[in-house]
């Protein structure tokens, strides 16, 4: 913020994903909701992008600061055509970022401001690649039409934003669960929960969350402050210092500990001991609740699928063949893995669930968009019924060892002959190509996946295996094929 990324840079990137709406949506004057998460700072970014969006014609809801997730369904709930959020996501708090989300169909609706909770159609999600890159064309074209003073819009303030996201996980839940009350049925077996949710997004929307539920919350930097109190990004080093949250759940007795990063679409996990579990675990934790929670209800998993990226840990395949259901592999990121559950679910699967290994974890009942409020009741809600405390149900999933390396590039090019030398020396094997190349070696329970990176000049590899020698082995074979 401030070399890279200006209020001037703002207002520009703004004016032409505004202009670029009004090409592309059927409303002449298109909705689009903004919040930002909080970090310190950020109002600026914020106030420049509703100036973009209100100069081009966009009518602004303005919901503050708000998770990624609450304004993906906020902007499906209000049946806006966009939304924006300000967040430089898990990075330190000299970054700022605009991040875009897209609904399939934007008809607005005039409604009397109720949001119709159980009746949203859930569709808001980060755009695909082809669309991402038809916004930045416009934005580095400078394609922006500003309208006459006369026929800009006027924002207005969202201020019900924390509650209709909390009802419909809750709703959802008792859905799954068939249940009347989702507190009571959770209370009853789960007492006290610590969250940490950076002085940032998250903070808000947990107590809301908890709020006359019988589970007690023991919140760590629930400040709407945005300083963060440590390095933001919920790794086992962020959380482990003294008081930190590996700290706090043990020694407050707890259930378990949950972080939160500063947009709170990812989400960590800390045992009743206070061992950090690994983001791995969400998503296969949340897999499990869903699975379980279907398997309970004696519903078919005929054409049942889940959805994760190439990069992601097998963990979530075991668990899906363990119920007869199947997984589906994307490429890294976000978009793509919404990509492919919004496709499969127009083939007519059923798509219950999909996410990253980075504790990202979309529940397509409640929004498009990770959510680590969907993730923590998810997880909530698995301890609840089994009756097992987080270390027991983490002991009762195959695990698996992941390494993780990278290797200089002097230029993104330079990765393709090295990704077409592993895929030919390991044709033999499984093999998928769509992000990279990704070899599963299904006789010994590993695979490896080389690809560049998006963001740094770095070729990004990753193994697993049933132990840490046998990844390290692979990377080894793996670097010699990349050569220099």
């Amino acid at each position: 913020v401030g070399e890279s990324l200006t209020p001037e840079i703002a207002m520009r990137f703004a004016g032409a994903f505004g202009t670029w709406l009004c090409d592309n949506v059927e409303n002449a004057e298109p909705y689009v909701v903004i919040g930002r998460d909080g970090r310190a700072g950020g109002e600026s970014t914020y106030t420049a992008v509703i100036s973009g969006l209100l100069a081009t014609g966009c009518r602004v809801s303005r919901a503050g600061v708000a998770m990624t997730p609450t304004i993906g369904f906020l902007a499906d709930a209000k049946r806006a055509d966009a939304a924006v959020v300000i967040t430089a996501s898990h990075n330190p708090a000299e970054w700022n970022g605009i991040k875009l989300l897209l609904r399939d169909r934007g008809a607005l609706v005039e409604t009397d401001g109720r949001v119709d909770v159980e009746g949203v159609s859930v569709e808001a999600a980060a755009p695909n690649a082809d669309l991402a890159a038809e916004i930045i064309e416009r934005f580095q074209s400078k394609i922006i039409r500003y309208v006459p003073q006369v026929e800009a819009q006027e924002s207005t303030v969202e201020d019900d934003e924390l509650d209709p996201h909390c009802l419909r996980v809750k709703l959802r839940l008792e859905a799954i669960l068939q249940v009347d009350d989702w507190g009571g049925f959770v209370g009853g077996r789960v007492s006290k929960v610590v969250i940490d949710a950076v002085n940032a997004s998250g903070a808000a929307i947990d107590h809301a969350f908890f709020d006359n539920e019988p589970i007690q919350l023991v919140a760590l930097a629930d400040s709407t402050s945005g300083v963060f109190p440590h390095t933001p990004e919920p790794t086992a080093e962020n959380l482990s210092g003294e008081g930190g949250l590996c700290d706090a759940v043990p020694g407050l007795k707890a259930d378990v500990g949950f972080a939160q990063d500063p947009d709170g679409d990812r989400l960590a996990i800390v045992d009743e001991t206070g061992r950090y579990i690994g983001e791995e675990y969400t998503l296969a934790l949340c897999a499990v609740s869903i699975l379980e929670a279907r398997k309970a209800a004696g519903e078919s998993f005929d054409d049942v699928v889940l959805c994760a990226n190439l990069s992601t840990s097998r963990m979530i395949d075991d668990i899906a063949a363990s119920y007869g259901a199947r997984v589906v592999r994307t490429a890294v990121g976000e978009a793509n893995v919404v990509e492919a559950m919004k496709r499969l679910k127009r083939e007519g699967k059923t798509v219950l669930l999909g996410g990253e290994g980075n504790g990202g974890v979309i529940w397509p009942e409640v929004t498009y968009v990770r959510d680590s409020l969907g993730s923590m009741a998810l997880v909530l809600s698995l301890m609840a019924r089994e009756g097992k405390t987080v270390s027991e149900l983490v002991a009762g999933i195959p695990s698996y060892a992941i390494v993780k390396r990278k290797q200089p590039l002097a230029k993104k090019t330079d990765a393709q002959p090295a990704i077409e030398r592993i895929a030919a020396a390991y044709a033999s094997e499984r093999v998928d190509t769509q992000d990279g190349v990704r070899v599963d070696f299904d006789d010994k329970k590993a695979w490896v996946h080389v690809r560049a990176s998006n963001t740094e000049p770095i070729l990004r590899l990753i193994a697993e295996a049933e132990d840490e020698a046998t990844a390290n082995d692979i990377l080894d074979d793996v670097a010699k094929l990349v050569g220099g």
